[in-house]
């Protein structure tokens, strides 16, 4: 299959200078109440959450936040579904853009760092072994068996760091040999992957038209990189990473701070199908940059709505001992959009009597509605 080249001829410039400007005002606005917020870390944290799923519902997937959640802090009631690992990829991939410099995302070594999980190659065990391995999922996979094989906690945790070393010997040396794109390309199912899609040259155009844009505002260039990923297909079965590029752009450019990225999956999502995806160019433009705006107005809202919950929390610890666990609940329900018992015994180190009884006590919103495996959110 052979994609068209992306015309960067008249690009509707007049039509776009009202929208990226009011939505580079309300980006300032946010990332500035961000940045100066008691509860900005807490706000991040969540966004990362609600945007892949928002990314998932752009890509036609549904996926419950309740359930990413959980299956994030390993303590799932339900075997994960596909859509979830998806999403789950989403939610490391932002995490680990966030976590790194500005410039990261769009750098060589971040885009292989940053490539889907569906294109690592598969290991001996059955595992997806990556360029960059992410600790949580070595500590799931690996803590289990070496607690059984291991006389302490400290052997089980060196047994753990050996075998993450030797993963990653094992990928560098495959890298070396033959490259990465290369072996995954040639362990592709055709049932489920057509093997004349070139991902690496429609790689290659887009980052060309990037390049090319380095002279517009940045919001523009983020607009049009994310309209030039839609419409090369860089990707067959991930157009996720497009969006998270589009974000890193703006990062990038100083119009969020380091550890902000833009919610462009959740003002996306609020955008009609038929305009995110008209045939006309300068509708599909017009489109995201709205979608932009309306990113940065839903955070100013969530932040807000924080905010208030987190005074009145607070109000709930005048005349507490100081060896009281509700600060420290606190914490987590404000880092969580909900939070499990479980969550709540491991991260308090409480019994479980324990944790239901200072969740009453906070006065937390049951937001499952199930008599087992409940979980509690801020109103």
């Amino acid at each position: 299959m052979i994609s068209m080249p992306y015309d960067l001829a008249k690009l509707p410039i007049q039509s776009l200078l009202r929208p990226i400007s009011d939505a580079g005002i309300a980006l300032a606005r946010l990332d500035e109440r961000i940045a100066r917020s008691p509860v900005g870390e807490g706000f991040l944290e969540r966004t990362h959450f609600a945007e892949a799923c928002a990314s998932l519902w752009i890509d036609g997937e549904l996926v419950h936040l309740e359930d990413l959640v959980l299956h994030d802090a390993g303590h799932d009631i339900r075997t994960p579904t596909h859509e979830l690992t998806i999403a789950r990829d989403v939610l490391r991939s932002r995490r680990r853009i966030a976590s790194q410099p500005p410039g990261w995302a769009l750098s060589p070594d971040g885009l292989r760092q940053t490539w889907p999980a569906p294109y690592l190659r598969a290991d001996s065990t059955g595992g997806s072994v990556g360029a960059a391995a992410d600790p949580a999922s070595v500590e799931g996979a690996e803590g289990e068996g070496a607690s059984e094989k291991n006389s302490s906690p400290f052997d089980a945790e060196l047994a753990a760091i050996d075998a993450l070393l030797a993963r990653s010997d094992a990928v560098i040396e495959e890298a070396r040999r033959i490259g990465p794109s290369k072996s995954a390309r040639a362990e592709k199912d055709p049932l489920v992957y057509d093997l004349d899609w070139d991902e690496d040259a429609r790689l290659d155009e887009w980052r060309a038209v990037v390049q090319q844009n380095g002279e517009l505002p940045a919001l523009l260039q983020a607009i049009v990189a994310l309209d030039a990923w839609n419409e090369l297909a860089v990707l067959q079965h991930a157009p996720w990473l497009g969006r998270l590029l589009a974000a890193s752009i703006l990062r990038q450019a100083g119009l969020t701070t380091a550890a902000h990225l833009a919610a462009v999956n959740l003002g996306l999502k609020s955008i009609p199908v038929d305009r995110r995806r008209h045939r006309d160019r300068e509708t599909r433009l017009l489109a995201i940059a709205h979608g932009v705006i309306a990113a940065a107005e839903f955070g100013l809202k969530e932040h807000d709505r924080l905010a208030l919950a987190r005074q009145m929390m607070e109000r709930k610890l005048l005349g507490r001992r100081t060896s009281s666990k509700l600060p420290e609940l606190i914490e987590l329900v404000m880092a969580k959009p909900l939070v499990s018992a479980g969550m709540v015994v491991t991260t308090l180190e409480v019994t479980p009597q324990a944790a239901r009884r200072i969740v009453g006590e906070l006065g937390l919103r049951e937001m499952t509605g199930r008599g087992r495996f409940r979980a509690w959110g801020v109103i």
